[in-house]
């Protein structure tokens, strides 16, 4: 059965109103921020009845935290496809990530405007009003800081979780001055700058290689 909102739009309920529901999240929470975010344009934008929405999502709260875990699953799945692809070294692995943050195109909405990490978003607007999301967000930035260490660890740094921490605050950083200037370069100095920090980090490849050619140093006494 189809009722008609004051936008006159039809609401639909039934098959599709919850993908219907998250996709609008997806879109307006991106876009136009989580506090400005009502149910009442929840439901106008995915064209349900306040009934519907709150047969799927009992609060608002509900649909934020289901919202993250949405975007952080897909997220996750897309940094394994690009850590999983073949001939990739350590050290390619770690770049492979910055060069996925300075090709992203557009965020959760498919809009090219740019506004940042969702998550990150999310903590700043739910800090002290949303502990269940704050923690959510907590669980993803230190797993990435934890993915860094261990890709760190196998190229060979000296110290691994140095470079970790080192290069997830300059991927937060690139990110967050994309948003204040609207603008994708700061991505893209991003992985300029990370590739010259793996290299001071990650031992001198080619003079070990040559000093092994040369045999061990003979003194003679």
């Amino acid at each position: 059965m189809e009722t008609v909102g004051t936008s006159g739009k039809p609401r639909r309920g039934g098959r599709g109103a919850r993908e219907r529901i998250l996709a609008a999240a997806a879109a307006l929470f991106y876009e136009e921020g989580i506090q400005a975010t009502g149910v009442a344009r929840l439901v106008e934008t995915a064209e349900v009845s306040t009934r519907t929405f709150y047969q799927h999502f009992p609060t608002k709260t509900a649909l934020v935290e289901e919202y993250l875990r949405s975007y952080e699953a897909r997220l996750s799945q897309r940094i394994e496809q690009y850590l999983t692809r073949d001939g990739l070294t350590p050290e390619d692995q770690l770049l492979a990530l910055f060069a996925m943050v300075a090709d992203a195109a557009s965020g959760p909405s498919g809009r090219t405007t740019t506004r940042g990490c969702p998550l990150h978003n999310a903590a700043v607007e739910a800090a002290g009003t949303m502990p269940d999301v704050r923690e959510l967000v907590q669980r993803h930035k230190q797993g990435l800081v934890r993915l860094l260490t261990d890709i760190a660890a196998r190229a060979g740094a000296d110290d691994p979780e140095r470079l970790g921490r080192h290069l997830a605050v300059l991927l937060e950083g690139a990110t967050a001055l994309s948003t204040s200037l609207d603008s994708p370069h700061p991505r893209h100095d991003a992985l300029d700058a990370a590739r010259v920090l793996i290299d001071q980090a990650l031992p001198d490849v080619s003079s070990a290689t040559e000093q092994s050619s040369q045999g061990p140093d003979v003194v003679v006494g």
